[in-house]
């Protein structure tokens, strides 16, 4: 594949943005906010000059920071061949998404979505190729995690799984085939941990830090569900449970008023400075 486009240059876009640049590949990443382009270059300039101290070769392909082109136009996604949207988990903005990418990109371009919990096969239903989309759930930090989750919609083809496996591959991560329900595997159980997480700080349990230590020193988790989420951010994983809930219709998926009242107050986890720990 000659170019790549990735939609989205908040934390899960810059990571996806930088790990295609650093196996070779040419980037066009898309934001319609300026800052948040000029964060993600920071991130993956950062990621160019650091990677190495974590093992990763990012001047393998010689300089990445070269092979990304900042833009904040749709329409330079023309010539992509594979897209990966990773917009905010709001059902009204990716419905107006996919029709303008749709219209802007070559029919036979795949369409990823790394969505956590909408169903690949709604967002199918918005553009003329429903055969070419399917679901790529990256884990965060992306270049770190070594697999990711990969989402069939009824009516995605075997050619498109076939491609995304093999464009998996090449990024140097494992892909795993899963059914399309909203939460999949990951966050169907993962936003039920965290949500209950987050009840145990409101009900004076215990403190975060406690809440975590038992996950990481008696079942061996490398971060505690509060920790993950003030990564994924706490915004996202409200947006998230309210999701799930609308789909199942289940009181388990009820967010924990203590989770709405730290959105509301801005306390958003590690990119707002704060979350259930701080962030200097």
């Amino acid at each position: 594949m000659k170019l790549f486009g990735v939609v989205g240059a908040g934390v899960m876009g810059a990571g996806v943005a930088q790990t295609l640049a650093a196996h070779g590949f040419s980037v066009v990443l898309v934001d319609n906010v300026r800052a948040q382009l000029e964060r993600a270059e920071a991130e993956v300039v950062r990621y160019y000059r650091t990677g190495r101290l974590f093992g990763h070769d990012t001047g393998k392909h010689g300089d990445l920071t070269q092979r990304v082109r900042y833009s904040t136009e749709l329409d330079d996604l023309g010539a992509a061949e594979f897209v990966v949207e990773n917009i905010t988990e709001d059902w009204s903005r990716k419905a107006e998404l996919y029709p303008r990418l749709d219209r802007i990109c070559p029919l036979e371009t795949v369409f990823a979505a790394n969505t956590s919990c909408i169903p690949i096969s709604r967002i199918a239903a918005e553009t003329e190729r429903p055969d070419r989309i399917i679901g790529m759930h990256f884990m965060n930090p992306v270049p770190m995690k070594p697999a990711v989750e990969v989402i069939r919609g009824s009516r995605t083809s075997d050619s498109t799984v076939a491609t995304a496996l093999t464009l998996l591959a090449e990024i140097g991560k494992r892909g795993i085939l899963v059914g399309d329900m909203p939460g999949f595997v990951s966050n169907r159980v993962l936003m039920l941990t965290i949500n209950e997480a987050i009840a145990l700080v409101r009900d004076g349990v215990a403190e975060p830090g406690s809440v975590d230590d038992v996950f990481r020193s008696c079942f061996g988790h490398a971060s505690g569900p509060l920790e993950t989420a003030d990564l994924i951010g706490l915004d996202t994983i409200l947006y998230s449970i309210e999701g799930l809930r609308e789909h199942y219709g289940d009181d388990r998926f009820q967010p924990c008023p203590l989770l709405r009242e730290m959105v509301d107050a801005g306390l958003l986890g590690r990119k707002s400075g704060r979350g259930f720990f701080s962030y200097p």
